[in-house]
C-alpha cells in the first residue's frame, strides 16, 4: 500500500536495495550512511546466518559481501545467495587482497573484489554504478508487460500446469494453491488463470506476504473506515474491495503471521470480511490464488502455519516442477526471451548458436526461469552481431557441478609474475592463460585442464582478451 492509501496492483520495487554483510558494525554503518544519501535503501547483517535469513525474506538488488565473518567464509555463501536470488549482483570486500580468493569470488558468481580501505567511496561508487544498469535495465525490463511473462514449454510437466489451470478457470470462485521454488513462475500461473477466468476486465491484485509489516497486512487485505487509527482521515478499500470480480493474489503466504491465518481462514469459509474498524460484513467476490514456495505441511508439523488452512487452501494445488526437471522447456523459452528482449531493444532478431543452447540446456537454474530470462536479457545486450555466443553468457555457467570450488587453478606450476600495484586481476589472468597455453604447446584442451577450469570457459576468457594460441598461430601460417 502506498501513502496515499491505494493498492500495488503488481509488485514493484521502486527503492534499490542493498545488504551489507560485514561484522565490523561501524564500517557497514559509514557505508549505510553514504548509500543512503543516494536513495539506497540498506540492511545490515553482521554474520553468516543473519545475512542468509535476510536473503530469504527480502529482494536486494546489489549485496556487499565480506570475505571474512565470524560464523563463515562470505565467498562460500556466494551460490547460496545466488541460488536464491540470482538477479541480485554480488560484490565481495575484503580486507586482504589476493589473487586466489579474487578469481574464486568471481567464479562462483560474484561481480568484483574489491580491498576495503579507510574510505567507503570506491564502495559507494560500485554500488551506484550498479544501481544505474539497474534503472537502464528496468526501462526496457516490461516486468508486468505478457508479452515477456507467459506460460510456454512443451514438457508433459507444463502441460500438466496448463491443464489444470484450464480446469480450475471454469471454477471462478474455488481457491488456488500454487507452489514452486523460486523463479518457476508462480505469478505467472496466477495471471494466466486470472486472464483464464476473467479475460481483460477483472483486476489482479497482488499482496506480497513478505514484504508487507505484520502491523500492515490486515488494512491492506481488508480496508479501513474512516477513523479506524491515526491517519484513516477516508475509507479505504484494501485487497479484496480492490480486486471486486477479479483476483487477489497472496505471494508467499507461508510468511503470514499466524493470527492473520484465522482471519484468513474465516474470509475463505464465509465469502465475507470486515475493514478495519467496522462490524459491516462485506461480500468476497474475487477469487483467490496463493502461492508458496515452502513445504506448507511442513510448517504445519513446526506450529507455524495453521492445519485448517493449509486444508483449505489444498482445495486445488498447482505444483510447476523447477526447470532443472524439465529441461525440453528450456528452448522454447531462451527462444521466447531471445525474441521479446531483441523486440523491447529495437534490435534484428539474434540466433542462438547450437554449442550456447548445449550449455543452456546443461545448466541447473537455481534461479529457474527468472534466472534463464536474465541469462537471455544480458546475452541480448551483450551480443552485437546476429547471434549469441558463448562469450554472452555468464561466468557462473561453465562452472564444473562436481566441485565448484575447486583450488586446482593454483595447485598446478603456472606461476607468472605478479606486480601490485601495475598488474591487476584480468592483466594477471590473462598471462596465467598465455602461461597454460605454453605448457600445453598450444592444446586449448590441455591448458584448461591445467587452470582447472573447462575448455568452453577457456575458450571464453581467450575470446575476451584475445589470446590467440600457438596452434592456431600456425595454421594461419
Amino acid at each position: 500500500m502506498n501513502v496515499d492509501g491505494k493498492i500495488s496492483h503488481s509488485r514493484r520495487y521502486d527503492m534499490f536495495r542493498v545488504l551489507i554483510v560485514e561484522d565490523e558494525f561501524l564500517y557497514a554503518s559509514a557505508i549505510m550512511n553514504e548509500l543512503e544519501t543516494n536513495d539506497i535503501q540498506c540492511d545490515i547483517a553482521v554474520n553468516a546466518s543473519e545475512a542468509m535469513d535476510m536473503v530469504g525474506s527480502k529482494k536486494y538488488h546489489a549485496i556487499l559481501l565480506d570475505h571474512k565473518l565470524p560464523d563463515a567464509e562470505g565467498i562460500s555463501l556466494i551460490t547460496s545467495i545466488l541460488g536464491r536470488q540470482p538477479e541480485a549482483v554480488i560484490v565481495v570486500m575484503t580486507a586482504f587482497e589476493t589473487i586466489q580468493n579474487a578469481v574464486q569470488s568471481i567464479r562462483l558468481g560474484a561481480e568484483d573484489y574489491l580491498v576495503k580501505r579507510t574510505s567507503v567511496l570506491p564502495i559507494v561508487k560500485k554500488v551506484l554504478e550498479i544501481r544505474n544498469r539497474y534503472k537502464i535495465r528496468e526501462k526496457v525490463k516490461g516486468w508486468g508487460d505478457r508479452g515477456s511473462d507467459v506460460l510456454l514449454g512443451n514438457s508433459i510437466a507444463i502441460r500438466d500446469v496448463m491443464e489444470k489451470v484450464r480446469k480450475a478457470a471454469l471454477s471462478p470462485t474455488t481457491t488456488v494453491l500454487i507452489t514452486g521454488e523460486s523463479g518457476v513462475g508462480k505469478e505467472v500461473v496466477a495471471k494466466h488463470l486470472h486472464r483464464l477466468t476473467c479475460g481483460d476486465h477483472g483486476t489482479f491484485v497482488t499482496v506480497d506476504c513478505v514484504a508487507i509489516p505484520s502491523t500492515l497486512v490486515e488494512s491492506i487485505l481488508f480496508g479501513y473506515e474512516k477513523g479506524a487509527f491515526t491517519g484513516a482521515d477516508s475509507t479505504k478499500n484494501g485487497a479484496f474491495g480492490e480486486a471486486g470480480n477479479g483476483t487477489v493474489f497472496l505471494d508467499e503466504i507461508g510468511e503470514m503471521d499466524i493470527t492473520l491465518q484465522g482471519k484468513l481462514l474465516r474470509v475463505l469459509e464465509s465469502r465475507t470480511y470486515q475493514r478495519v474498524g467496522s462490524v459491516h460484513p462485506v461480500e468476497v467476490k474475487a477469487r483467490v490464488i496463493a502461492s508458496t514456495n515452502r513445504d506448507l505441511s511442513e510448517l504445519v508439523k513446526q506450529g507455524r502455519f495453521r492445519f485448517d488452512l493449509y486444508q483449505r487452501l489444498s482445495a486445488f494445488p498447482i505444483n510447476i516442477p523447477p526447470l532443472r526437471e524439465r529441461r525440453e522447456d528450456i528452448p522454447v523459452l531462451s527462444q521466447h526471451f531471445m525474441d521479446y528482449f531483441c523486440s523491447k531493444l529495437k534490435n534484428e532478431n539474434k540466433l542462438l548458436e547450437k554449442n550456447v543452447l548445449d550449455i543452456l540446456i546443461s545448466y541447473d537454474y537455481p534461479g529457474n526461469v527468472r534466472e534463464l530470462r536474465n541469462i537471455i536479457e544480458q546475452a541480448v545486450i551483450l551480443a552485437e552481431g546476429e547471434s549469441v555466443t558463448i562469450k554472452h553468457l555468464p561466468e557462473r555457467l561453465f562452472q564444473e557441478r562436481f566441485n565448484p570450488f575447486s583450488d586446482d587453478l593454483f595447485k598446478v606450476q603456472i606461476n607468472p609474475d605478479f606486480f601490485p600495484g601495475i598488474d591487476t586481476l584480468e592483466t594477471f589472468e590473462k598471462k596465467m592463460i598465455l602461461k597454460a597455453l605454453e605448457q600445453a604447446s598450444g592444446s586449448r584442451t590441455e591448458a584448461a585442464r591445467l587452470l582447472g577450469i573447462s575448455r568452453h570457459k577457456l575458450l571464453r576468457r581467450m575470446q575476451k582478451y584475445k589470446i590467440i594460441s600457438p596452434v592456431n598461430k600456425k595454421r594461419k601460417r
